[in-house]
């Protein structure tokens, strides 16, 4: 009589990942407020609104809980051909906690999920070294999270990862836009490159250029691959820095992150009816990657603004007697903050002017 199966001939060796989740246990605690109530192996995070402390008691009158769910896309292809996995978890928590930022919402906690076909201790932890970097970067604990092997659905080696940021607003303090009027400033803070968009695109045109992702480029001052794998920049300490002297739906009445659509698409998702806004071409610096990536690729202006952002992560309508306190405390925050230009009328549109 044949041997019966098991799992791990299967491909999956369950004794071997609990150990690699031991160790992702000990990283998470790193990114653990008093508002974390500690259930290790549990089957769900726990996470109080008001914690302990009573610092926390009675922060939120009528608080609203804000949710996003995101990726990293094709950038990925990347950190498995460079064979970097320590920069990707910083991506991941950025492109949810900068999502969730825009709504006035303060990060409480992340979630992630990371799918590979079979579980390498070496890789999986710099993946989470990342998104704990994230996390703290971010303000908010890394709660939880799954680890799902699936041999023969990924390759070994490979893997694939969602996160899940979880933010709480007051009701009053929402950041929906609904204020913003024709006059109002709008300011950028600079992104650190491409972010973690647009990299399909950016692939084809790493594969037309016939440039290794190993050589230096002296136009970046770096590999094409290190430029490639800069992480997101996380905007969430700056943020609180820049709204917290002022009421912030006084201050900053609407915010966009720029993501995939660049300002074309983005901006107009925070507009209410009767305004658009002009942006003044050359009143920030466009990082040198975009231009490679335009020269190399042959792509027409318009196309870039409408796949990437420009060197411009994030993207703040303010009242007009706020801009200048607004941008000196984003600057003492360690962001760079320029007035691209202002709201006018118009039908929820962004126009591009010299």
């Amino acid at each position: 009589m044949a041997k019966g199966l098991t799992y791990q001939d299967s491909g999956v060796d369950q004794s071997r990942k609990d150990g690699v989740v031991d160790k992702i246990l000990h990283m998470m605690k790193r990114t653990y407020g008093p508002r974390v109530i500690d259930n290790p192996w549990g089957f769900a995070g726990l996470f109080s609104l008001n914690g302990e402390s009573p610092i926390f008691r009675k922060t939120y009158r009528r608080p609203v809980l804000v949710g996003c769910a995101d990726g990293v896309g094709t950038k990925l292809r990347l950190a498995h051909e460079l064979g970097k996995h320590d920069t990707v978890g910083i991506d991941l928590v950025a492109m949810n906690v900068n999502d969730l930022l825009v709504t006035g919402a303060e990060p409480l906690f992340f979630l992630d999920y990371i799918a590979t076909g079979k579980a390498q201790e070496g890789v999986l932890l710099d993946v989470v070294k990342g998104i704990v970097a994230g996390c703290e970067q971010s303000g908010c604990a890394l709660l939880g999270g799954e680890t799902a092997e699936m041999p023969g659905f990924y390759k070994d080696g490979e893997y694939d990862l969602a996160g899940f940021a979880v933010g709480v607003v007051e009701k009053g303090r929402l950041l929906d836009g609904k204020t913003v009027v024709p006059g109002d400033v709008v300011v950028g803070i600079g992104s650190s490159g491409l972010h973690s968009n647009g990299y399909s695109l950016v692939r084809k045109v790493v594969e037309r250029s016939k440039v290794k992702l190993d050589a230096v480029v002296p136009a970046l001052g770096c590999t094409l691959g290190e430029e490639l794998l800069k992480p997101t920049r996380i905007y969430a300490r700056a943020l609180r820095d820049a709204t917290r002297a002022h009421n912030a739906r006084r201050c900053v009445k609407a915010m966009a992150h720029i993501t995939g659509g660049g300002m074309v698409e983005n901006v107009p998702r925070v507009l209410p009816a009767g305004c658009a806004v002009d942006v003044r071409t050359g009143s920030w610096p466009v990082p040198p990657i975009f231009g490679w990536v335009q020269e190399q690729g042959g792509i027409e202006e318009a196309e870039m603004r409408r796949v990437f952002n420009l060197g411009i992560g994030m993207v703040l309508l303010l009242d007009p007697y706020f801009v200048d306190v607004a941008i000196r405390r984003l600057e003492k925050a360690g962001e760079r903050a320029y007035v691209l230009g202002k709201v006018v009328a118009g039908d929820r549109e962004v126009r591009f002017r010299n």
